[in-house]
């Protein structure tokens, strides 16, 4: 049960610091509730966080097959430190460019607040390597075990966490869009020290072995 907690944790702040910067996801949450109304806001982040958990199952089913593949098993750390110093260097100069990002548009209903949310989380092509390399991290950890429980924790944490960052920015964006270049800035940087120091364990796994 302990390592459940630890495992819905983790993975929930991994989710939750990945979404937090200002981008395509967010300012559309915001931009929804601003202009349809909350209620839209949260319909739309619920379209985004359904899709998030999906593309989260599909990076453990990957996980997990290259983890039960022996002879691949060193090819998915060797994966996992691509991914992580692929993010890393990402958000460091993101922070360094520190530019606001304008809010992309997407033409559809008002009544499609939930599947334009699903769209546009679709179009993020690097939420599966990022979950697939925290998922072999938190396997290598000791984490998690492939198994149903641990599985169905890793989706709904992915889930809950990007959530959690989507409706602060429904409800709260007026008072964040005030600070919005400090605060991409400082959470781009935190990111990208998290993602180095992912890097360093894994290194250290792997010439460990």
């Amino acid at each position: 049960m302990t390592h459940i907690l630890i495992l819905f944790f983790a993975t929930f702040s991994a989710a939750f610091m990945a979404t937090v910067p200002p981008g395509l996801l967010n300012m559309n949450a915001a931009k929804t509730s601003v202009e349809k109304g909350k209620l839209n806001g949260v319909i739309f982040s619920l379209g985004v966080s359904s899709m998030i958990m999906l593309q989260a199952y599909i990076a453990v089913l990957i996980s997990k097959f290259l983890y039960r593949n022996p002879d691949v098993i060193d090819m998915l750390l060797k994966a996992a430190i691509l991914v992580f110093a692929f993010f890393a260097v990402y958000f460091f100069v993101i922070a360094k460019r520190n530019k606001e990002k304008p809010i992309t548009d997407v033409n559809l209903s008002k009544k499609n607040s939930f599947f334009k949310g699903v769209l546009l989380a679709a179009l993020n092509l690097l939420t599966i390597p990022y979950y697939s390399g925290l998922n072999a991290m938190w396997n290598e950890a000791g984490w998690i075990k492939f198994e149903a429980a641990d599985i169905v924790t890793f989706i709904l944490a992915a889930g809950t966490g990007t959530f959690s960052v989507l409706y602060l920015y429904t409800f709260y964006f007026n008072k964040l869009e005030r600070k919005t270049n400090r605060f991409s800035r400082n959470s781009n940087y935190i990111l990208s020290a998290l993602m180095l120091v992912l890097l360093v364990i894994t290194l250290f796994r792997i010439f460990y072995q």
